[in-house]
C-alpha cells in the first residue's frame, strides 16, 4: 500500500529514522493502556482507513493487524498525536480482552516493587500482578 505522495495529516506525523512511530494503544472505556508497538505510514493509513489497529512488526519486517493470529481485534475510536508528533495514542475498543501475546489483558503486567526479607535491606522487583486469562498455547496454533 506504499503510496508516493502520503496525505497531509500523515506528512504532520514524525517518523523516526527507520520509519516507524511508538503507537500506545489504550482501552477507550477503561483508560488501561493495553500496549506499545510500531507504526510505519502504510499502518498509520490502513489503521484509519479500516478501524483497526495495524502496527509494523519488527520481528517478521511486515504489517501486522492486531488479532489476525488470535482474532484479539483492536477496533479504533479515536487516533491522538502528541505535542512534538512524534507518538501516537490509540482510543480503541479490544476485542475479545486479551491484548497481549502471553494471554492477559494487558503488555504491562508486572509492577516493580520493593520487596524485604526478614533484616533485610528492601530491593526491587518486578511482580507479576495480572493473571493469565487464557493461555497462549490455545491463542497461537
Amino acid at each position: 500500500m506504499t503510496t508516493p505522495q502520503l496525505p497531509a495529516w500523515i506528512q504532520e506525523v514524525h517518523f523516526d529514522a527507520q520509519g516507524l512511530i511508538p503507537a500506545i494503544s489504550q482501552d477507550a472505556q477503561t483508560g488501561d493502556i493495553l500496549m506499545v508497538a510500531w507504526m510505519n505510514a502504510d499502518a498509520l493509513a490502513e489503521t484509519v482507513s479500516t478501524g483497526r489497529a495495524v502496527f509494523w512488526s519488527r520481528s517478521r519486517s511486515r504489517l501486522w493487524r492486531k488479532g489476525e493470529e488470535s482474532g484479539h481485534v483492536q477496533r479504533l475510536l479515536e487516533l491522538r498525536l502528541d505535542c512534538d508528533g512524534d507518538v501516537l495514542l490509540l482510543k480503541v475498543e479490544q476485542i475479545g480482552a486479551i491484548a497481549c501475546h502471553t494471554g492477559r489483558a494487558s503488555c504491562f503486567y508486572r509492577r516493580l516493587d520493593s520487596v524485604s526479607d526478614r533484616g533485610a535491606e528492601p530491593r526491587s522487583q518486578w511482580v507479576v500482578v495480572d493473571p493469565i486469562l487464557k493461555d497462549p498455547e490455545l491463542i497461537y496454533k
